[in-house]
């Protein structure tokens, strides 16, 4: 038992060689660095590319848990965030939220990623980045533009799936095809009728039929349930052209959330976003000006599957006491988030529109007398 407590914390910790110190993944140097003497150890990369597996196979979503040390999950019981942290390490707030109180919880059998995208984005850059993508908002308060605002970062890799597929499509639909003819009509002006000729539109109607094939390669769907999709989404796509085969030296120093959308969830999500690739590509294929009762049949051949981690950096913080929260993507410095707004700044912004709008009526009412 003393054995197993001994590999565990030596797992977590990966000493220092030359002073014993704590070793932490540096995403500047893309390597372990101690927190002491900044001694730098390379991690060891077998360059293999990332497996995909069959999603028809059976695979049991337990299978392959070992994630290479020991870990603990916790639970916070503000937002219900739950996340992986090791065994012997203790949180005081939740990396989510920012709410102290965190609970243990059970160890559970977590399906183990087969790679991931190390940070490369440290936590000062990711400050910076917010800065910056504070003063290009338009409606923010001044003040909170101005002022330094407080944060607590957490560097978390988020779990996601990701999902290839062939796909083979046959369609009908109507397609409606714009026809112009030339018509007479009358009105008055200044008490007079006078005839007129306009160019008048009509649309002509025909059923099309067809087949559509694509491939699709590497549908990324989060796996995690404490982000708005919508957050997640504006956090830009990761370039998984970066992918590193799993190692928990990665992890050093970073927190690694639990998934809460399993693989079959995860399929569910990515078959709607290829519904919906596929229906604006058949379209695009149908051509003509106007595509109306569209029906798709789509059967999915060699679907496979990824389980892998990315690197986010979290934070919530407190504006005049009302929480935000924003994201910074830990590859590419690219900021998703949500912030005040300043109630003067869209009033202005309106009454300047509605001017803008009101003199263009005035000035057509003009011409029209």
């Amino acid at each position: 038992m003393a054995k197993d407590a001994n590999e565990a914390m030596e797992a977590i910790q990966f000493p220092c060689a030359s002073c014993g110190g704590a070793m932490l993944f540096d995403a500047d140097s893309q390597q372990l660095k101690c927190q002491y003497c900044g001694r730098l150890q390379a991690i060891d990369s077998d360059n293999e590319l990332p497996q995909e597996h069959a999603l028809d196979d059976g695979m049991q979503e337990e299978a392959d848990t070992d994630w290479g040390l020991a870990q603990q999950t916790i639970k916070c019981e503000a937002c219900g965030g739950e996340s992986l942290i090791p065994a012997l390490q203790t949180a005081t707030l939740c990396p989510f939220c920012g709410s102290p109180k965190v609970l243990s919880q059970p160890a559970t059998a977590n399906i183990k990623p087969e790679s991931l995208i190390p940070f490369q984005v440290d936590r000062d850059d990711a400050t910076a980045a917010f800065r910056a993508w504070k003063k290009k908002r338009w409606f923010l308060p001044g003040a909170f533009k101005r002022e330094n605002t407080s944060a607590r970062l957490s560097g978390i890799y988020i779990p996601y799936w990701t999902y290839d597929a062939d796909t083979s499509s046959a369609y009908t639909a109507e397609r409606g095809d714009y026809h112009y003819r030339t018509v007479t009509k009358t009105r008055v002006v200044n008490g007079k009728t006078e005839t007129y000729t306009e160019q008048e539109r009509y649309t002509v109607w025909h059923w099309v039929s067809g087949e559509y094939d694509r491939f699709f390669n590497d549908v990324l769907v989060p796996a995690s349930g404490q982000y708005d999709a919508k957050l997640l989404e504006r956090l830009g796509n990761f370039e998984l052209g970066g992918l590193f085969g799993y190692k928990p030296d990665y992890l050093s120093g970073y927190i690694a959330e639990r998934y809460s959308v399993n693989r079959s969830q995860g399929w569910g999500e990515a078959r709607e976003w290829i519904g919906d690739a596929l229906r604006s590509d058949i379209r695009a294929e149908i051509g003509g000006d106007e595509v109306r009762s569209l029906n798709i049949d789509t059967d999915y051949f060699n679907r496979t599957f990824k389980h892998l981690l990315l690197p986010v950096w979290n934070a919530s913080y407190n504006y005049k006491s009302k929480p935000y929260r924003f994201m910074v993507n830990g590859q590419t410095g690219l900021v998703s988030g949500n912030a005040p707004r300043s109630a003067w700044k869209i009033t202005f912004f309106a009454m300047v529109c509605l001017a803008v709008v009101g003199a263009f009526v005035w000035v057509y009412m003009d011409y029209a007398r």
